[in-house]
């Protein structure tokens, strides 16, 4: 245990855990400075780092019964916004040191626990010459990416990364540990694949391994006059999805201090085909300015896909139809915002960030196949496009302005696609920023469900009021 002063969790001091941090130790700053955003750095009475599951079951279930604490859980601590995985005046339970994966090669199995970080599960699945589904940035985390959704380089093959899932292992509200699968706790099962921090402590993600040779991929960078170009690419591109699995494409336009804005394109092909046919109209833009483009491993290919830490962020998304029109206007408006931005910005030391990615049927097509998750993807029939856009500032007085303006585009780019009748309504719940409503976006029937199953597995609603952190069925009108 590191202390600074007196006992302030006496309660969890008395179950003989070894790793309770308060305020004023060095493992206490070490583990709220490695929150991802500042913005999500906020200080709890105790950092508590089990190291099983079991460990889990005794916190939550001390916690809840002798406490009157509210609490966090953290995996990753990739979530920008603030509350989604620390807690002020509460306990978090920090699963840092969750971090093992073990592969099962006779059934090909990746056990991964919760508090991994992608990064670490590739390295420890690339000497048995495998990989899974998982994320695209080194230092995610895995257990919000996992029951969020997932979008991952395979996905436009075998789905998004929680239909890769085959077995959640959760610390419920009473302590008990049990197994959601296809065959135990199915409902549970199910939910989990999208219904987020509702039912419990998810401590282990069993997925489904498949063989890894190495991707070619990489980013090319490129001057904002190819804006035009690359819309056009991108459409075109998403509509080919369902007759190329195997590739990925992501836009991103960026503004950076002392470079301006430039457009920077991540390809991957996940069978190591070298610049594959559907990539020829991307590959025709010319001005290059940069290219890492390549064959390489799959870890390896996310390095240029971290985001810069130490910022206060805003971020959403949102998702329309694949039109050009729409994305051409969400891309004006973008750049409008950074313009506007950038003429207010005390010092210019800021991060903007307009992200799009393709979100065809084929997505939710696989999803079905793998035995459905609660997402509500399925009910499009469009495929469509989604907007990500990330604000990142210095102080806490620019990242207020800063959110407020960034729900004014966001508003914005949505009426202009009711306005061409290119309006989707699904929200993608790992972009989402918390005045937008994910869970809801999932459909009525969904929803239900999701409000069943949590009220089945947690029926005093202990994750709803005692767990306030991310997205609540409970608030869902």
């Amino acid at each position: 245990m590191t202390a600074s002063g007196a006992s302030r969790c006496p309660e969890l001091e008395s179950i003989g855990l070894k790793n309770i941090y308060y305020p004023g130790s060095d493992d206490y700053k070490s583990r709220i400075n490695s929150y991802f955003s500042i913005s999500a750095q906020i200080m709890p009475t105790c950092i508590i780092q089990p190291t099983s599951a079991e460990e889990v079951a005794s916190i939550v279930t001390k916690v809840v019964q002798t406490t009157t604490f509210d609490f966090a859980v953290r995996s990753g601590g990739h979530t920008i916004w603030r509350g989604a995985a620390n807690i002020e005046a509460g306990v978090t339970i920090d699963l840092g040191l969750m971090n093992k994966t073990t592969y099962v090669p006779e059934t090909k199995i990746a056990q991964i626990q919760a508090g991994s970080r992608w990064h670490e599960v590739y390295e420890s699945l690339e000497p048995h010459g495998v990989t899974v589904a998982g994320g695209r940035a080194p230092t995610v985390g895995v257990g919000g990416f996992l029951i969020g959704g997932g979008n991952s380089f395979y996905t436009g093959r075998r789905g998004w990364g929680c239909d890769n899932v085959v077995n959640f292992e959760v610390v419920l509200a009473n302590g008990q540990i049990v197994n959601a699968n296809a065959t135990e706790n199915t409902d549970l099962f199910k939910a989990l694949k999208g219904g987020s921090t509702n039912f419990g402590i998810v401590t282990r993600f069993d997925m489904d391994a498949f063989d890894a040779q190495d991707m070619w991929g990489g980013v090319i960078v490129y001057p904002p006059s190819t804006m035009r170009q690359h819309i056009e690419a991108y459409v075109e591109w998403t509509d080919n999805i369902e007759n190329y699995q195997d590739g990925s494409a992501i836009l991103l336009c960026s503004h950076y201090p002392k470079v301006g804005v430039s457009i920077a394109a991540a390809f991957e092909d996940t069978t190591g085909a070298v610049a594959a046919p559907a990539f020829d109209k991307f590959m025709a833009i010319p001005n290059q300015i940069k290219s890492t483009m390549r064959k390489d491993t799959h870890r390896n290919l996310l390095k240029e896909l971290d985001l810069v830490s130490g910022y206060w962020n805003n971020g959403y998304s949102i998702i329309f139809k694949n039109d050009v029109r729409i994305l051409t206007k969400a891309l004006e408006l973008w750049m409008q915002f950074v313009e506007d931005w950038k003429a207010q910005s005390p010092d210019g030391d800021f991060i903007c960030l307009g992200i799009v990615q393709a979100v065809p049927t084929i997505f939710s097509q696989h999803s079905v196949e793998k035995g459905g998750n609660v997402l509500g993807l399925e009910r499009e029939t469009d495929n469509g496009v989604m907007f990500q856009a990330y604000l990142m500032v210095r102080g806490e007085e620019q990242n207020a302005l800063g959110h407020k303006r960034t729900v004014a585009l966001r508003e914005a780019q949505k009426q202009y696609s009711v306005d061409l009748g290119g309006s989707m309504d699904w929200v993608y719940l790992n972009y989402a920023d918390p005045t937008q409503d994910p869970l809801k976006s999932y459909g009525e029937e969904n929803v239900a469900y999701i409000r069943k199953v949590a009220s089945k597995y947690d029926p005093t609603g202990v994750f709803q009021t005692r767990m306030p952190g991310g997205f609540k069925i409970s608030k869902v009108a």
